[in-house]
């Protein structure tokens, strides 16, 4: 009797797996500047060109890993209500960014200020995906009332999440849930329809 060969796309799916797992890992071990596609690749007992042949550069790979750990606690509910919509959600981003996985996310932000492919991915995969679904949600809002009708909705997006942002890359005072509050209270009190 023969053995069966192995499934060369189980195989692609555990490569691919290892991959994002390693470079995750060696980033939080030792800084985004200290981890390298080699080392990537050791890691994940995969070739270099293996690593190549998916992503253009190590922050492309860790742009993924990165997408793949935080989009569970990143997605939005209705419950009709979007300021405890909004809550729940700011919550789990506030969470993430207290993570260590954040440092790694932070790193990333940084390189990509000289990488323009770095800071493409980090559009494409992790931001645009998350304030299209955060404007959906406030559309729904202002359908329902709950908001101004001439509320901006990306100028909301960003009142909302840029102090959170800006405290992760700056590190100007802790991300807590206190401070999601306090984002919430401000900025819905300019957009409570009158």
């Amino acid at each position: 009797m023969t053995p069966e060969p192995a499934n060369p796309r189980y195989r692609s799916e555990s490569s691919h797996k290892a991959i994002l797992d390693a470079a995750l890992r060696l980033c939080l071990e030792q800084g985004f500047a200290k981890t390298s596609v080699d080392a990537i690749a050791k890691e994940a007992g995969v070739g270099k060109q293996t690593i190549y042949r998916w992503w253009p550069s190590k922050a492309a790979v860790l742009v993924e890993a990165i997408d793949r750990h935080a989009a569970p606690t990143t997605t939005f509910r209705d419950t009709g209500d979007i300021q405890a919509d909004l809550r729940a959600q700011m919550h789990a981003v506030a969470e993430f960014f207290q993570s260590p996985q954040s440092s790694t996310y932070r790193e990333v932000i940084g390189a990509a200020q000289s990488d323009p492919a770095a800071a493409q991915a980090i559009l494409e995969r992790l931001v645009k995906p998350r304030v299209e679904d955060c404007r959906h949600r406030l559309e729904l809002a202002r359908q329902q009332g709950q908001i101004r009708p001439d509320a901006a909705l990306d100028d909301i997006v960003e009142l909302l999440y840029a102090p959170l942002y800006y405290r992760l890359l700056l590190e100007t005072r802790p991300i807590t849930t206190d401070h999601v509050e306090a984002i919430l209270t401000l900025v819905f009190e300019g957009l409570r329809p009158r």
